[in-house]
């Protein structure tokens, strides 16, 4: 890792604090590891004129004290509500980042970017039904399944995939909606059995249970630990064993209410 090298332009630090903390907290949102956000976060701090930068940052809270040339201190607090994972606007974040610590930008063209990366857009829904249907499919094959449970998988996905968008809209804590998710996954696969569309449930609901499993926040929370941030990546790991057990609740629950018939 390249040293950081404090700028010797004299400049008022609390607009770039606010772009600062701004990138930080969008860099947070899309995934990016916490060592990720406070390093690029201390780097733009110093490549505007910071001669020193305290950064601490969790998954849920950011907080920056940086002392100015003058002598003054300014500190900022973030409080982070939401996550997903978006490594195409994470990626944006990053070039931004670089191009501050090496180029003169101004605040306002530093906030034109940032403008300019929230406009960017999701895949079109359509494409996330479509990928939906392949991971889906291709496990309940990978796991053993005929055609008969990929099809069937494929279209529990799509079916999974408004579930999901309705839970995200209607319920704001995603451990529910997890719970919720799986419950409904669950509901559909065994009646799609009994209807005798497919042989057997498991490889289904293995194969739709992917969509759900929180994958990428349980491999965020193990390189955080890897680089020193314990709070973070112990607090990471919790969230995403939360999640797994979520999923497992609403199978279970659909199990106690039809007599054990699911399991």
């Amino acid at each position: 890792m390249t040293e950081i090298t404090p700028s010797t332009e004299k400049r008022d630090l609390r607009p770039f604090l606010d772009c600062a903390m701004e990138i930080g907290e969008q860099m947070l949102v899309c995934g990016a590891e916490v060592h990720r956000v406070e390093d690029s976060v201390r780097r733009i701090c110093y490549a505007v004129g910071a001669e020193r930068v305290d950064m601490f940052g969790i998954t849920s809270s950011m907080v920056l004290t940086v002392r100015g040339a003058d002598g003054k201190l300014y500190t900022q607090t973030r409080r982070v509500t939401s996550l997903e994972t978006d490594f195409h606007k994470l990626d944006r974040l990053n070039r931004l980042s670089r191009r501050i610590c090496s180029e003169s930008m101004t605040v306002e063209q530093i906030r034109d970017e940032l403008d300019a990366i929230g406009r960017i857009r999701h895949y079109p829904f359509w494409a996330e039904c479509l990928a939906y249907v392949m991971i889906s499919s291709s496990f309940a094959l990978f796991f053993g399944g005929g055609w008969q449970q990929a099809i069937v998988a494929g279209v529990i996905s799509v079916i999974l995939r408004f579930v999901v968008e309705l839970a995200d809209r209607m319920i704001q804590n995603a451990i529910f909606s997890k719970f919720l998710c799986s419950f409904v996954l669950t509901a559909l696969t065994f009646g799609a059995v009994r209807l005798g569309l497919a042989p057997r449930a498991d490889e289904i609901i293995i194969g739709c249970i992917m969509l759900l499993i929180p994958g990428i926040g349980f491999t965020n929370a193990m390189r955080d630990i890897f680089t020193g941030d314990s709070i973070a990546g112990v607090l990471r790991c919790l969230e995403a064993v939360l999640g797994a057990l979520a999923i497992a609740g609403g199978y279970y629950l659909f199990a106690f209410l039809t007599g054990g018939g699911a399991i």
